[in-house]
């Protein structure tokens, strides 16, 4: 037996952690749209269960408060980005950041949502109890560098799916010699002058198409450097079905019926290049020449190599890009970088490219579910050797999912059924007195072939970390099919006690 004063400092400890120790029933990771969307969702759909949304940074909005470099905006039309909850009403359909940021904001307003979210709490750690059947997360306080503490019964992982630290710059020969400005997108710094200087954006997808034309406004010129070409497609940045809905119909019914339109539009669209990959190709090539003219090399700079969506198809708003190569402001140079000099990039063609300012648009690095550590019962996690189960959850991981979005749709489409999902999931443990969900293989999914995370997509900053992210394989439920029709009925329409999410009691109530 401990003595009286050794069973008092005891119970002075318990007691200062209790304190010092927060309990939820939902901790969420990270307040970007996947985050503000969970919010909504559990206040709906799940009211009897307390929640916290935990932000690293000082503000909402993650991709959409990070990014801060001209022009930039969404390749994903608003009606669709935007939540099935609180409908788009801009006039543009395909809407810059600024108008996206306060989009989020106002979504978190509106719904008291941002009452629940600490800032600069960046979590490093979530570490799981069987015998208590619960997470305690750790987090610092980045105020104070204090660590902070707490505890949950299920951890939803929204913190989106590439590193904040910093962007991917491959290895450049000399970029380090350079006596400009080297810049990347990730990392634009609030006072950058590119007036009247010329500036090469090394890269050709989304973010290089975005800065290009609204660097030219003001540059001396702007070349884009590429080594292969990307699809691009023109479409105009408002929807003209959108425009006529909202002179008849209610806000909510227009929107409802514009994103009915544009997801069906999507998935017709993607489904054509995986059955008529030629007819695609030669349709989007089509549109190229006719916006720059007979003349222009199109089959050089904007002829890829693969069929329509092995990678993202780029979206060029008013044809903006186009516009500015045809005006001389921007060109597009297709080459391979031998070094960076002093004043300039030496192409392996022997060619050069002068210039003042270089940036590198050249990808994200990719993280699975956060810069953080897992445990599960003393044992560290490594998502490589997990299933994933229907892409939101993890073979042998409790009480745990994650939203990740499409890479051949609008993000928000997914991380909305994502939220559906994990409010059935916690109500289904409600009803049943159950404290622990976990994703178990059957004896019939033993020798199952593997699949990537993300199949039949070859783009470089997804095929650089496959191996880093929990395997596919051929059957439902261990799945990430990438394809919102079978989604909705995988994730509303199938029961949530499927025979492979096991369900039980806390050990300590056992």
């Amino acid at each position: 037996m401990l003595p009286v004063v050794g069973l008092r400092s005891l119970q002075r400890r318990a007691l200062a952690y209790s304190m010092s120790v927060e309990h939820f029933d939902v901790v969420v990771v990270g307040a970007g749209i996947s985050g503000i969307g969970a919010g909504y969702f559990l206040q709906k759909e799940s009211p009897n269960r307390s929640y916290v949304i935990l932000e690293g940074r000082d503000d909402m909005g993650g991709t959409w408060d990070l990014f801060r470099y001209p022009g930039v905006r969404s390749d994903s039309d608003m009606h669709t980005l935007g939540y099935s909850f609180k409908p788009w009403t801009a006039a543009k359909s395909i809407a810059d950041g600024p108008n996206i940021l306060a989009y989020l904001r106002e979504t978190s307003s509106a719904f008291g949502i941002d009452k629940n979210i600490r800032f600069k709490h960046l979590v490093t750690k979530a570490e799981w109890s069987s015998e208590r059947a619960q997470w305690t997360v750790t987090a610092t306080q980045k105020d104070s560098n204090t660590v902070v503490t707490y505890t949950c019964n299920f951890l939803f992982m929204c913190s989106g799916y590439y590193s904040y630290k910093s962007g991917y710059t491959p290895d450049i020969t000399g970029l380090q010699d350079f006596n400009g400005t080297v810049v990347h997108p990730q990392s634009w710094p609030k006072d950058l002058d590119y007036a009247g200087k010329r500036v090469v954006v090394i890269g050709s997808g989304a973010t290089a198409m975005t800065l290009v034309p609204a660097m030219a406004n003001t540059a001396a010129h702007v070349t884009m450097l590429q080594r292969s070409p990307t699809y691009v497609v023109a479409r105009p940045d408002h929807d003209a079905v959108a425009d006529v809905l909202r002179k008849f119909l209610p806000s909510k019914m227009a929107y409802s019926l514009t994103r009915w339109k544009n997801t069906s539009m999507q998935q017709l669209i993607y489904k054509r290049t995986r059955s008529k990959p030629q007819q695609v190709k030669d349709a989007l090539l089509k549109g190229v020449r006719d916006a720059l003219g007979p003349e222009y090399d199109v089959d050089t700079h904007f002829t890829p190599s693969y069929n329509p969506w092995d990678q993202r198809l780029c979206l060029v708003p008013n044809g903006d890009l186009f516009t500015a190569i045809k005006d001389g402001s921007a060109s597009v140079v297709t080459d391979h970088i031998d070094r960076v000099d002093a004043s300039g990039i030496v192409l392996k063609s022997g060619n050069r490219i002068d210039a003042d300012i270089i940036v590198t648009a050249t990808g994200l690095n990719l993280v699975t579910l956060g810069e953080m550590d897992f445990v599960v019962d003393g044992e560290a996690i490594d998502f490589s050797k997990t299933w994933t189960y229907k892409g939101l959850s993890y073979s042998g991981v409790p009480n745990l999912a994650s939203s990740f979005g499409y890479i051949n749709a609008s993000w928000t489409l997914r991380a909305d059924l994502t939220c559906e999902y994990v409010c059935r999931l916690l109500n289904h443990m409600e009803k049943t007195g159950t404290q622990k969900c976990v994703a178990e293989l059957r004896a019939s999914d033993a020798g199952m072939p593997e699949r990537p995370w993300i199949d039949n997509f070859s783009a470089g900053y997804m095929e650089r970390v496959m191996h880093q992210f929990p395997r596919q394989g051929d059957r439902e439920p261990w799945i990430n099919p990438q394809d919102y029709k079978r989604d909705r009925k995988l994730f509303r329409d199938s029961p949530i006690d499927d025979g492979v999410m096991k369900f039980s009691k806390a050990k300590s109530l056992v």
